[in-house]
C-alpha cells in the first residue's frame, strides 16, 4: 500500500477538529449581547479563539512536528513543506453572542497549493471535509454546488468588512440586486464559501478577506465544481485579498456584474 501524506494528515486532523468543535461549543456564550472584546470595528476576540486555535496547534504539532502552522491569532509559528492553517472561531461575531453560524475552520496546504479542509459547525451539526482530487463532502454525503443558471433564481452573499468602504460594498450590493439575485450576509466567510460548494448559495464575495478565512473551504469549491476567482495568485497567501466564489451557470454573470475576475 502506497503512503499517502495527506491522507494520513487529513484522517487525524478530523480528530482534532472535532475536539476543537467540541471546546469551542462548550465555550459558547449564551444568547445575548456580545462577549468578548473588540480587535477592530466589528471584529471580535473571545477566549475560545485562543484557546481552540492552541488546543489545535499543539495537537498538529505533536502529530506532525515537521509541518508549518499559521493561525488568525498567533500568526504563522512554523513553516514546512505542508502547511495548516487555522481559523479558530469564523463568525466570532455570532459566536459572541450564542448564535449558531460560526465554524472551526481547519486547511492543509502543499506548499502554496490547497490539498485538505474541515470545516466544522457544531452548533449545526455539520462538517465539510474535502481532499484534493477525492470529492468534498457534508456529514459524509458529497456535495456540488448548485445547478441554477438564470441569476433571477440566485441566491448570493457579499461578506462586509470595515476595510472596505462604505461606498464599494452599497455599490456590489446594488450590482447583484441589479442581476434579479436576492442578497445575504451571515457573519461568516468560511460557511458562505461552504453553502457555495452545497449548493446553498449561488455565489459569496467579499472584497477584503485573509487566508486562514478561506484556506479549508478552497479546496472544498474545487471538488464540489464551483468557480472561484484567484485568491491566492492576487494577494491571498500573504494578506488580505478578494475572493469571489459561485455555481458555474451564473459565475460569468455574477463575475461581470462585481468587476471580480473568475
Amino acid at each position: 500500500m502506497t503512503f499517502d501524506p495527506i491522507a494520513v494528515r487529513l484522517e487525524a486532523a478530523r480528530s482534532v477538529v472535532r475536539d476543537a468543535a467540541t471546546l469551542a461549543l462548550a465555550m459558547r456564550p449564551p444568547p445575548g449581547g456580545p462577549s468578548g472584546t473588540l480587535k477592530g470595528m466589528q471584529d471580535y476576540l473571545t477566549e475560545a479563539d485562543g484557546a481552540v486555535e492552541t488546543l489545535i496547534s499543539e495537537r498538529i504539532q505533536a502529530l506532525f512536528p515537521e509541518d508549518g502552522f499559521q493561525g488568525e491569532e498567533g500568526g504563522t509559528r512554523r513553516q514546512g513543506k505542508y502547511r495548516w492553517v487555522v481559523d479558530p472561531i469564523d463568525g466570532t461575531s455570532n459566536f459572541s453572542r450564542g448564535r449558531d453560524r460560526w465554524c472551526v475552520s481547519l486547511g492543509l496546504l502543499e506548499g502554496d497549493t490547497p490539498v485538505a479542509g474541515i470545516i466544522d459547525a457544531p452548533a449545526l451539526h455539520e462538517i465539510f471535509i474535502a481532499r484534493r482530487g477525492h470529492g468534498a463532502t457534508l456529514n459524509g454525503k458529497p456535495i456540488k454546488a448548485s445547478p441554477i443558471s438564470s441569476t433571477n433564481e440566485a441566491m448570493i452573499e457579499m461578506g462586509w468588512s470595515p476595510r472596505v468602504p462604505v461606498g464599494v460594498f452599497d455599490q456590489k450590493i446594488a450590482s447583484i440586486m441589479a442581476l434579479g439575485a436576492m442578497p445575504r450576509s451571515g457573519g461568516s466567510g468560511a460557511m458562505a464559501l461552504a453553502d457555495v460548494a452545497c449548493g446553498r448559495l449561488d455565489g459569496y464575495l467579499e472584497i477584503v478577506i485573509n487566508l486562514w478565512d478561506v484556506a479549508a473551504a478552497l479546496v472544498l469549491l474545487e471538488e464540489a465544481g464551483a468557480r472561484v476567482s484567484a485568491f491566492l495568485e492576487t494577494g491571498g497567501l500573504t494578506g488580505g485579498a478578494t475572493i469571489l466564489a459561485a455555481a458555474p451557470g451564473v459565475a460569468e454573470a455574477l463575475s461581470k456584474a462585481v468587476d471580480v475576475e473568475i
